[in-house]
């Protein structure tokens, strides 16, 4: 007796047409929605090129044996659902928010870019959804001026792209509507059509499939669940020409242990190198695919120096402890080839060589260079760093010369905002005196970090602030919140900071000013901490951290107001 019902093709369309209408769910055990946006852009690409992105799992559940839930982003069920997907959640998720418009991130297609000719890659990008620019971007005018498609459009395919590229066409006269109509069609045809048409392996268990098995399965799927990487292609493809990169990454991770501790992905090594040795700076799925060993021979060890140097930057003087803390994982690629392309340098150079990049890590990583098209920022900025890192007369990379950030954005900035808040959170710590331990007043490392069970805190005690009718994204923004180690964090409980503060002063010998201020806390008489005043403290913090950013992108702003 077999437990397969059937291992047919399905549109992915109507997968996600079944996950809104709530006739596909969840089992409630399955994990959360963990992935980044350049991680379901990558897989719009695949689909778009119509490569293979893995398979599907479901059962038919009729045993009703577990509870279930929704899709994260999709409405509440109105029906009996009919499915379960077992494995597989991840991509249908980021492609169910990317198609229907819900979610943290908007997705865009750059039309004009790809009547001009781009790869899809470069004309695909994303916005998060509270950014004014998401609120432009719907109106139809906008869309039609600046040929900007909505991914959402197409969660009816081509029926949904036809019907905007029409509308789109009749604000155009004459002989202009006729050639955009003409070009509207050929995208179609090319790219359109093949999400419209992209299927998915899926395997549908049967509903007399024992729970037990469900549970055997669902384990070993979540064990055993590793796709393929790129690092492990090319590590294939060049076994036969003597090139051995799985011994020479393992020689990189024990000869350099940061490359270890930030458990660097071997994939952004390849793209560095593509980037270092390419005619051209890119770093797109193809050129790395593309390297021969010659490139990679001569390119991984200048790359993979750069990188320790990279992580040192960034460990030693941004503060970024722990891989948790990295604003952009795909950030390591572009600031790599640019230092070994540069070349090494020598006296006061290097030291003046580390502070530009410094200011460039700063700049891209509050002004979310790398929230969108990453490998399409990295091509531009190894372009423009080479020049500026050999002569700090030439040129900044435009991240640096055109900075700009708003920081009343750290209002509503929490830890879904995962870049913004992880580099504010470094900010902190890197900013003025060396930040200090709550409890045993050391200086924060590594190793305490992992010892003390330090970990992102309210400041002002989120139960605290509940009580008093305070929301949860006021309360839980990056402004209230602070590396704070276990002991103390059960020890502020939920008590109202000027109760805990007055504590914290009548204890012998602890150093208020200075711990508080190592982590731009405002602390004097006029604090709002004394006065438990929430707003009051929110703004005081505000302005400490906003100085901060100035002094290390070079560019202060004035708060609104």
């Amino acid at each position: 007796m077999t437990i397969y019902e059937d291992t047919n093709s399905k549109p992915l369309l109507d997968l996600l047409d079944r996950i809104h209408s709530g006739d596909m769910v969840l089992p409630d055990f399955q994990r959360d929605f963990v992935w980044e946006p350049s991680a379901t852009q990558a897989l719009i690409v695949s689909i778009a090129n119509n490569y293979p992105a893995g398979s599907i799992l479901r059962v038919r559940d009729l045993q009703r044996a577990f509870s279930s839930r929704e899709f994260e982003g999709a409405p509440l069920p109105t029906t009996e659902h009919t499915f379960l997907v077992l494995d597989g959640q991840q991509r249908l998720t980021s492609l169910y928010q990317a198609f229907y418009g819900v979610g943290d991130h908007r997705y865009y297609l750059d039309i004009r870019a790809l009547i001009d000719g781009a790869d899809f890659e470069d004309a695909i990008g994303y916005l998060r959804r509270t950014k004014g620019a998401v609120a432009r971007r719907e109106a139809f005018v906008l869309q039609a001026e600046q040929l900007l498609l909505p991914l959402s459009v197409l969660h009816k395919g081509s029926t949904g792209f036809s019907r905007w590229a029409s509308q789109v066409a009749r604000t155009r006269q004459g002989a202009e509507r006729d050639q955009l109509e003409d070009q509207l069609q050929e995208l179609e045809a090319r790219w359109i059509n093949r999400i419209d048409q992209y299927v998915f392996p899926v395997v549908t268990l049967s509903a007399e499939t024992e729970p037990a098995a469900l549970c055997t399965i669902f384990e070993t799927l979540n064990r055993t669940g590793v796709k393929l990487s790129v690092f492990e292609l090319l590590t294939a493809r060049f076994w036969s020409q003597d090139l051995k990169l799985r011994e020479l990454w393992d020689q990189a991770r024990s000869d350099h242990p940061l490359i270890a501790h930030f458990d660097v992905d071997p994939h952004y090594v390849l793209m560095a190198i593509a980037l270092a040795g390419g005619n051209t700076p890119s770093c797109k799925r193809g050129d790395v695919l593309n390297l021969t060993a010659d490139t990679v021979t001569q390119w991984w060890q200048p790359v993979i120096e750069a990188l320790a140097l990279s992580l040192t930057i960034l460990h030693d003087d941004c503060w970024v402890l722990e891989p948790r803390w990295l604003p952009f994982n795909t950030m390591l690629a572009p600031m790599a080839a640019a230092l070994a392309r540069a070349g090494a340098t020598r006296g006061v150079a290097v030291g003046a060589q580390r502070e530009q990049i410094k200011r460039w890590f700063w700049c891209s990583v509050f002004s979310q260079a790398y929230e969108s098209s990453p490998n399409t920022q990295s091509s531009r900025d190894v372009g423009e760093l080479i020049p500026w890192l050999r002569d700090s007369a030439a040129p900044a990379p435009e991240n640096v010369r055109s900075f700009h950030f708003n920081p009343e954005q750290l209002r509503d900035v929490t830890p879904r905002q995962r870049s913004l808040y992880r580099a504010t959170i470094c900010l902190i710590l890197a900013s003025g005196v060396r930040p200090l331990d709550f409890h045993s007043r050391a200086v924060l490392n590594d190793q305490l970090l992992v010892s003390s069970g330090i970990d992102d805190h309210h400041i002002f005690p989120a139960k605290y602030l509940e009580d008093r009718g305070i929301e949860s994204r006021p309360r839980d923004c990056v402004l209230n919140r602070c590396l704070i180690d276990r002991q103390t964090n059960q020890r502020i409980s939920c008590r109202a900071p000027s109760d805990y503060m007055a504590e914290l002063r009548d204890e012998l010998g602890f150093p208020m000013a200075m711990v508080l201020g190592s982590h731009l806390i405002p602390h004097g008489g006029e604090s709002g901490l004394w006065t438990d005043s929430f707003e009051q403290f929110l703004q005081q913090r505000l302005e400490l951290i906003s100085s901060a950013i100035g002094e290390v992108t070079g560019m202060i702003y004035p708060l609104d107001g």
